[in-house]
């Protein structure tokens, strides 16, 4: 999969598109014939995939942690499974988030494991049966919707409402993983975050295929104290931008900005020439928590950078407080009827 999104991705059709489109057929056959066809393979406890249409991010990672914490609130033992991207261990592994660094395990799973369970694998069936053999008892998916590896008792699939599916074409034309008509049929909601209009076209598809459609935002936990500050903010996600309109809202002036490739380990240089600037301009750096948690270990200095650096920890905010328990209650229910299936 493609670690940092062509431009082209994101804006109209270009000739860069068109001239892919013979690959992007292909692929598309491919992961259609994916979704539809392979075998899956049932576990004993409930499967919650958060997924997403397109390549990069959607909001999935803080929409997983969100679910995990109302299944803890209710006395389960959730677990995540996560491919560990980024990550050079591929071993099947438990995350420690006070031993194991981002190299080793990638930048995501290192959140998640601060909240709950968390094991990567590049093998998800493996993943998830170690995740029952540690005693979790409803497993969270960060992604793995396209790879239809497990069965799935609840996929939800978010959508950024002002990204949206970028110019809409398959890869490697666009940022699509797999023809949306056929993504539409497996999945069981969709889950539109923010409050733009991008995505409303598939809220109206989804609506008409009487798939529910939930609404969320992400919120900072914190940061009333940036307001009127002037910052350099930096960050390697998908979509700095999210990070900056987040900055903007809570009163943030930017000053100064650098974006770097999504999953990206900041080098040497790139690490001084930060500091180098923001020292000159008087400036508080600020960045996100993926951010962070790829800084801690690092070399040279990395640490000097997260010390100096304000961190904007955020959370996704369901508009209807009880949708993750509703999305629970799907997913044990599947759970259950699925179980009773394969004993018929």
């Amino acid at each position: 999969m493609v670690s940092e999104a062509p431009p082209f991705w994101w804006i109209k059709t270009g000739w860069q598109a068109i001239c892919l489109y013979p690959l992007s057929f292909v692929y598309g056959r491919i992961s259609s014939a994916i979704l539809q066809h392979r075998r899956r393979h049932p576990l004993s406890v409930p499967v919650i995939c958060v997924g997403n249409f397109t390549v990069g991010g959607a909001g999935k990672t803080p929409t997983a942690i969100a679910i995990a914490r109302a299944a803890k609130a209710r006395g389960l033992t959730p677990g995540f499974l996560s491919r560990g991207y980024g990550g050079s261990l591929d071993v099947t592994t438990v995350v420690d988030p006070h031993h194991h660094r981002s190299t080793a395990v990638g930048d995501e799973p290192l959140l998640l494991a601060r909240e709950a369970l968390t094991v990567i694998s590049r093998r998800r069936v493996a993943g998830a049966e170690k995740l029952v053999g540690e005693g979790a008892d409803l497993i969270i998916m960060d992604d793995g919707f396209q790879s239809a590896r497990l069965q799935v008792d609840y996929a939800l699939i978010v959508i950024d409402s002002m990204r949206g599916i970028g110019n809409g074409w398959v890869v490697p034309s666009g940022p699509v993983r797999a023809p949306i008509q056929v993504q539409m049929r497996h999945l069981d909601a969709i889950l539109k975050v923010g409050k733009g209009d991008a995505a409303d076209q598939f809220v109206r598809q989804a609506s008409r295929s009487g798939k529910p459609v939930l609404v969320a935002n992400v919120m900072p936990q914190s940061g009333g104290d940036l307001s009127g500050k002037s910052v350099l903010a930096y960050a390697g996600i998908a979509d700095p931008r999210k990070f900056y309109r987040t900055l903007e809202e809570l009163g943030a002036v930017i000053a100064d900005r650098q974006d770097f490739p999504d999953h990206h380990h900041l080098a040497d240089d790139e690490i001084s020439d930060l500091l180098a600037r923001a020292e000159k301009q008087g400036l508080q750096l600020v960045t996100t928590a993926k951010d962070r948690v790829r800084l801690a270990g690092g070399h040279g200095r990395a640490a000097e950078l997260q010390e100096k650096s304000k961190v904007v920890d955020v959370d996704m905010v369901f508009d209807d407080p009880k949708a993750p328990d509703l999305i629970i209650d799907r997913a044990i229910e599947a759970c259950r009827l699925r179980r009773l299936a394969g004993k018929a």
